[in-house]
């Protein structure tokens, strides 16, 4: 069975206004307790089903031989937004703090923007280890935008988020650290 080359980068940019869509659906929908539980279920699946769809278009483009350049790029630039959405939007609830949101994002995009300036030169692909933060970050986003406290209790629910959150923290730090030496050791071999 064939399939349209284009199908994992439509995937991939169909992730962009589903981040959009969700958001604006998780903050109507406002904090735990004071908001609407349906647009929280409503926005907490929407995140599901899109942070899945990174998968999907990855398998695709593996398993077809259509990896391309622009999905080595916007892939990751899909999920960051997607990711990054999520986190400030918990925090705006005021769900997760604020400091560890912006450790995250002054990772995330600064690795984006890095990859943006020398995409002329090379396209930077994800490593293992950042793929591996990526996948943890989805699970305890998804975690921690599903209102699980109503089943679990909000004390356990609060406990599990926070050390997944602790958990991102550091897989963002040490896999930005990798990124950072790849990219020395990288420079080193052409000089």
């Amino acid at each position: 069975m064939a399939i349209h080359p284009q199908l994992p980068n439509a995937i991939t940019l169909a992730r962009i206004p589903l981040a959009v869509v969700f958001v604006a659906l998780l903050l109507v929908g406002g904090p735990f307790g004071d908001g609407h539980l349906a647009l929280r279920w409503t926005a907490a699946i929407l995140f599901v089903v899109a942070i899945s769809t990174d998968w999907v278009d990855g398998f695709l483009a593996r398993k077809y031989e259509i990896v391309s350049d622009f999905g080595k790029l916007w892939d990751p630039i899909a999920d960051k937004l997607l990711t990054g959405l999520a986190f400030v939007g918990l925090a705006v609830l005021d769900e997760i703090a604020w400091w560890m949101v912006i450790v995250i994002l002054v990772r995330e995009w600064g690795i984006t923007v890095h990859r943006l300036v020398v995409r002329r030169t090379h396209v930077v692909a994800a490593a293992w280890l950042g793929k591996i933060k990526t996948a943890t970050q989805g699970v305890v986003l998804s975690w921690a935008l599903l209102p699980l406290d109503v089943v679990i209790g909000r004390e356990a629910w609060t406990l599990v988020t926070a050390i997944g959150m602790w958990v991102v923290v550091v897989l963002t730090i040490v896999s930005g650290l990798d990124y950072v030496l790849a990219q020395l050791r990288g420079a080193r071999k052409v000089a």
